[in-house]
């Protein structure tokens, strides 16, 4: 028998994918782009906008759904030959524009202030591309499989790939003896 949490959880999946439903069509039709019309109906109906979603849970199985279809659709669309092909680009090109920006990155944090650690590791996340949105806008361009967009999905595959030894440097510079502080929030330190 369902509960209650999960009728409410069923209820704001509905509305989550009612109103994808109805902003993407509408945003396609302006020209902005079905990515848009995802985030202004996120923002339209979660907890910051008309609060008709609030439970996070909802939001976040919606969020994992999300993710793993639009995956799914990259793994059909992408030919083992077709990424032979490429490995030149996602490990030559890939490589070239995580360390430069990472290097860049890691470089205006210690200017900052920071420790080189938490410098790099800051700098080296800022780097990774959300590979989701920027394939659905090349997708809607067309460039998918333009010279300009192939070096795209190259470098995306290449931060994808990155994405677990970054987090196993991330365990390795993190300091032994380090405990979760019970520390203010930024922005109420912020005055101080």
């Amino acid at each position: 028998m369902a509960s209650e949490g999960d009728a409410s959880q069923l209820i704001g999946m509905v509305t989550l994918l009612g109103a994808a439903v109805v902003a993407v069509p509408l945003f396609k039709r302006l020209g902005l782009g079905s990515v848009l019309g995802y985030l202004a109906a996120g923002l339209a109906i979660g907890p910051y906008g008309l609060g008709l979603v609030a439970d996070a849970r909802t939001i976040l199985h919606v969020a994992e759904l999300g993710v793993v279809m639009f995956l799914f659709i990259i793994g059909l669309e992408m030919k083992p030959s077709h990424l032979w092909n490429l490995r030149g680009q996602i490990f030559g090109l890939g490589s070239l524009q995580v360390a430069l920006c990472a290097l860049l990155l890691t470089g205006v944090g210690v200017g900052f202030g920071f420790p080189w650690q938490v410098a790099f590791v800051c700098g080296a996340g800022f780097v990774l591309t959300s590979t989701a949105i920027v394939m659905q806008v090349l997708a809607e361009r067309g460039d998918i499989l333009a010279p300009r967009g192939q070096r795209i999905v190259s470098i995306l595959l290449f931060e994808d790939l990155l994405i677990v030894p970054l987090l196993a440097v991330v365990a390795f510079l993190a300091p032994a003896d380090a405990a979760p502080a019970a520390a203010a929030p930024l922005w109420q330190r912020v005055g101080t």
